[in-house]
């Protein structure tokens, strides 16, 4: 739902210092889609995929680049970053209900458990001995928070989040619906014919403005903490192991995998379905493109891909074939090397 309120286009322009061109004292009460926007919206172009739309627009206002400002008829905002720009304004219409205060009557609260009288319990959730609910704090409806974990001021937890045990998140966490935090590790021992389970004894520590998927899973460590640094943005269906380590503002895409002791720099960004395995060491600044398999530490900064682009399946039967023939042909051509050199030396 958008907010009533409307913003005027130089307004906004001062507002997120923008420069505006057209009429700028035009009203903005919403946003859309470039392609299906109305007089009165906002829309943006960030993509030059979408550059053919702009000619047709009917938004009220588009934030773009200063090449693209004269081929828009409508009027515009420019900015260096558009889609940021337009993050940033479109923030001003994306408002949750206020929450009240209080602990709902259907929730169950251990007596040794801390909840600040300015912390929203929903219904149906169970807060375990030793817990705190600082001030701020949102739990949604049915979310567990277990022994000895805490959840910072102004942090919001959608409906059915569990924090499992020696959890403690920092300051404006968002966790959205279904995370699991804190469950055991995935620990294991040989015992003869037998897995003997290696106890989880670590906990789980989250930074201030960390964001956390839907559905995702962070294990508690084995021995010492599993950590995700300040700002980190993990995306829905990721599993992260016991001890991993992540640095600062890196921000994950769904369904990526993280084994167990990994550590991850800062300002990384990890595709989806990518994965890294355990014990291994990513730097700061690194880029692991969507499916990539990490199978060795990366002590560089940069962008990295491993995996088959996709294609149509009649040659990449072919290509698979032959790919099982590279280690004889690679053989075949060491052996030719050697043949050649060994003839140019008899010829000198």
């Amino acid at each position: 739902m958008q907010d009533p309120k409307s913003y005027r286009i130089d307004e906004l322009a001062a507002r997120f210092g923008l420069a505006a061109r057209g009429d700028a004292s035009g009203l903005v009460s919403g946003v859309a889609p470039l392609a299906r926007a109305e007089p009165g919206q906002l829309a943006f172009l960030a993509n030059s995929r979408y550059v053919p739309d702009l000619a047709g627009t009917r938004a009220g206002v588009v934030v773009l680049r200063a090449e693209h400002a004269d081929a828009s008829p409508s009027p515009v905002l420019i900015a260096p970053d558009p889609y940021l720009a337009y993050a940033r304004i479109a923030a001003l219409f994306d408002h949750e209900p206020a929450t009240a205060p209080g602990v709902h009557p259907t929730a169950v609260v251990a007596a040794n458990a801390h909840v600040d009288a300015g912390a929203s319990v929903g219904p149906g959730c169970v807060i375990e001995s030793g817990a705190r609910i600082e001030a701020g704090a949102v739990l949604g409806p049915n979310c567990v928070i277990g022994t000895d974990c805490t959840v910072g001021s102004q942090s919001r937890l959608g409906a059915n989040v569990t924090l499992v045990t020696r959890v403690t998140l920092g300051k404006r966490v968002l966790i959205h619906a279904g995370a699991v935090l804190g469950a055991d590790g995935f620990g294991i021992a040989r015992d003869g014919n037998h897995w003997f389970k290696v106890p989880q004894l670590g906990g789980v520590r989250i930074g201030d403005d960390c964001e956390i998927g839907a559905n995702t899973t962070i294990d508690r460590g084995a021995l010492e903490d599993t950590v995700l640094e300040a700002d980190v943005r993990l995306d829905n269906q990721i599993q992260i192991a016991h001890n991993v380590r992540i640095g600062a503002h890196t921000a994950m895409a769904g369904c990526a995998a993280v084994a167990g002791s990994a550590s991850i720099g800062r300002d990384c960004l990890i595709g989806g379905g990518a994965g890294v395995l355990g014990h291994l060491e990513i730097a700061d600044g690194v880029t692991i493109t969507a499916m990539s398999l990490v199978t060795h530490s990366i002590r560089a900064p940069g962008t990295y891909s491993s995996g088959a682009p996709i294609e149509e399946n009649r040659a990449w039967r072919r290509n698979a074939a032959r790919m099982r023939q590279l280690d004889a042909m690679a053989r075949r051509i060491a052996d030719l090397e050697k043949r050649l050199e060994a003839l140019t030396k008899e010829h000198r």
